[in-house]
């Protein structure tokens, strides 16, 4: 059995389906006390339950990372429970709807930003005090492929990526002198929803490695970063992306390609 973080306290947003749920469930292999929060409280519990089941220990948080009070609420059962945080996991956030940049409106825009990056910064400020108290800890973001390089229809995310990864560096300078260390994993392409099989094989034609990866792909990675043998390492984003980014060639399968834009005639 894998008890590398064993006794931890580990809080995984985001964590009630795909890359969030891959994650907490190993964390909770590896002996940790595990926090699973979603917005959906149903999804949260059940993870929080497939975790109990199988021997480990786990609660479950319904809370929504953009809004201030819920976060709060949520560390504060987190340590009621068990008393601190030594590991946050920004899982939490919004890809969808896919709108062009004609169709965007500020409401959506708002609201993919509050998700994804307003939500890093208020769950980390939350677990950063704790840990700044201990002299030690570890926060973990989650950016993606569009903080470099962009999507179609994805100007709001993408620029929420980009954010994501500038507060990394900032938050590791900010935090690193107090024991804290802060990193983020660049997700590739990863089937958290179950593709067909022609879908993965279009999207593995933009993959050196062939294949989407798995919500499974990305759980490895976090633990390491959390773990002792990371020690040294702050500031810093991991790709894990089966290679695609190290690639320099045009894209041959898009999510939104030009032919979908709205037309010329409907500005």
């Amino acid at each position: 059995m894998d008890t590398s973080h064993k006794g931890k306290v580990v809080l995984v947003t985001g964590a009630g389906n795909g890359i969030g749920k891959a994650i907490a469930l190993r964390f909770a292999e590896a002996g940790a006390h595990v926090v699973v929060n979603d917005v959906n409280g149903q999804s949260a519990e059940d993870v929080k339950n497939e975790i109990c089941d199988s021997g480990g220990s786990a609660i479950a948080v319904e809370a929504d990372v953009s809004n201030s009070d819920e976060v709060a609420e949520m560390f504060k059962k987190a340590t009621s429970n068990f008393e601190t945080v030594d590991v946050l996991v920004n899982n939490a956030g919004l890809i969808s709807p896919m709108l062009h940049f004609f169709e965007a409106d500020e409401t959506w825009w708002r609201r993919i930003i509050d998700v994804n990056l307003t939500g890093h910064f208020l769950c980390s400020q939350h677990a950063a005090r704790l840990m700044a108290k201990k002299g030690a800890g570890v926060i973990i973001n989650m950016s993606s492929g569009g903080a470099t390089r962009a999507h179609r229809a994805f100007c709001a995310y993408d620029a929420s990526k980009g954010g994501i990864e500038a507060l990394t560096r900032a938050m590791a300078l900010d935090l690193g002198p107090y024991g804290i260390r802060v990193c983020a994993l660049m997700p590739g392409s990863i089937d958290t929803e179950g593709m067909d099989e022609e879908a993965r094989r279009l999207r593995g034609e933009n993959i050196p490695l062939g294949y989407p990866g798995e919500p499974d792909d990305m759980a490895g990675p976090a633990l390491f970063l959390a773990s002792d043998d990371a020690a040294y390492i702050t500031g810093d984003v991991i790709k894990v992306d089966g290679g695609m980014l190290s690639q320099q060639r045009s894209a041959t399968v898009d999510i939104m390609p030009p032919q979908n834009f709205p037309p010329r005639d409907s500005l």
